[in-house]
């Protein structure tokens, strides 16, 4: 009777076999999220592509091989981390209702938990620490991170503009302004040991949207 392998089977020679293609996506993420994590403990100049290797079980060959430089690898890794921490589509309009008020309130706790969680608080880390050294990661975190935030609340501005339930001449302004008022304070704050309680963030948005809906309410 024949015997199947799988694919980290020794073949006939003794060698392990190929890992399949999710497992190689696995260990790519591993990779990704140490480097991440020794780049914010270490920071860029201090951490080596040999130390990443190490931490993370590869071989030097097989790392640089994905990645040739140092700086290629660390702005995978934060890509990763930008990508892990956006809001999605699908999340946003599971939060909306007819009522506009409720429905920023809840985008926004929604943005706000997203950039909260251990990731986003890395992620916040990093970018203020490296982006002197990497100005494109400012980019690369509002492209993917806050931009679909901004474009779908610019969708939303519109629709209820063209309800008549407010007057926003520019939306994306306003989506823009919208965005600073209810993420400012907390975001801000929240690698650093004055980040803000639940209640203190809850009382800041329901302030925060009152407010903006006070400039562009219809009267």
């Amino acid at each position: 009777m024949m015997l199947v392998m799988d694919s980290f089977s020794p073949d006939r020679t003794g060698r392990a076999g190929r890992p399949t293609a999710q497992q190689a996506q696995a260990r790519h993420a591993q990779l990704l999220d140490t480097a991440l994590d020794m780049f914010l403990d270490k920071g860029f100049e201090l951490t080596t592509m040999e130390g990443i290797a190490a931490a993370v079980g590869m071989t030097k060959r097989t790392i640089y091989a994905r990645y040739p430089e140092k700086a290629a690898l660390f702005l995978a890794a934060v890509s990763r981390a930008i990508e892990r921490t956006a809001t999605r589509p699908d999340a946003m309009r599971a939060v909306e209702s007819d009522d506009l008020e409720a429905t920023l309130i809840a985008l926004a706790r929604l943005r706000i938990a997203d950039l909260s969680t251990p990731e986003g608080v890395r992620l916040r880390r990093i970018v203020t620490t490296e982006s002197y050294r990497f100005p494109e990661i400012l980019m690369l975190s509002y492209d993917h991170g806050a931009r679909p935030v901004a474009d779908y609340l610019v969708d939303l501005l519109r629709r209820h503009d063209s309800a008549g339930a407010v007057c926003v001449a520019r939306p994306d302004m306003a989506a823009s302004l919208f965005l600073t008022m209810v993420l400012g304070g907390p975001v801000r704050l929240i690698a650093s040991p004055q980040a803000m309680s639940a209640a203190e963030i809850d009382d800041w948005v329901q302030a925060a949207v009152r407010l903006f809906l006070n400039g562009v309410r219809r009267t």
